[in-house]
């Protein structure tokens, strides 16, 4: 079964362009050729702004499941299809865009994701045992090295600019080697 869905799948995906003409001269035909421009730049702006306000509102509620300790799996994929539907509304064409505004309704994105997804996806987590929340990064925290060739310096190693005008004369860059040599004596 599985190896014939690659090639059916990539035959739907030769024809989809075929079956877009073929809707855009039935429905131009039926209501003229501006009504039909209008349709389908009204769909590009109805995916714009439904991504955005769908995408939006999904963050939050990832963050939500993120804070109660829960692996965010069904928002990650509710997200995926909410960004393919967004997509979908905004390549010109018919059968894309009722694709796309099917993908909108929440109940849709929960059938696909109850019936073909959900045993599926496996989400690899970063959850501490024992603590209440994901144990990830803040923003603007920045991870503990781990590279080895990092120089680690003591205060006394290095000097700010105004620090190092006043020790200008005692370093040994740029300066003669043979001065070097009687600071030394």
């Amino acid at each position: 079964m599985t190896k014939m869905l690659g090639p059916i799948s990539l035959l739907l995906f030769l024809a989809l362009p075929f079956v877009e003409i073929a809707g855009f001269v039935i429905v131009g035909s039926e209501i003229g050729v501006l009504a039909t421009l209008g349709l389908i730049v009204l769909s590009a702006v109805l995916g714009f702004s439904l991504l955005r306000r769908q995408g939006l509102s999904l963050l939050n509620q990832m963050k939500a499941e993120t804070a109660a300790g829960r692996a965010p799996q069904r928002e990650i994929i509710h997200g995926t299809l909410l960004i393919f539907a967004g997509i979908l509304l905004i390549i010109p064409g018919f059968l894309t865009d009722i694709i796309g505004l099917f993908l909108f309704i929440p109940f849709v994105r929960d059938l696909i994701w109850n019936r073909f997804l959900r045993n599926r996806v496996v989400m690899a987590t970063n959850f501490q045992a024992g603590s209440a929340g994901a144990s990830y990064q803040h923003y603007g925290q920045r991870p503990a090295p781990q590279d080895d060739d990092i120089i680690d310096l003591d205060p006394e190693d290095y000097s700010s600019s105004s620090d190092s005008n006043k020790k200008a004369n005692n370093s040994p860059w740029g300066t003669d080697p043979k001065e070097i040599e009687d600071r030394r004596k």
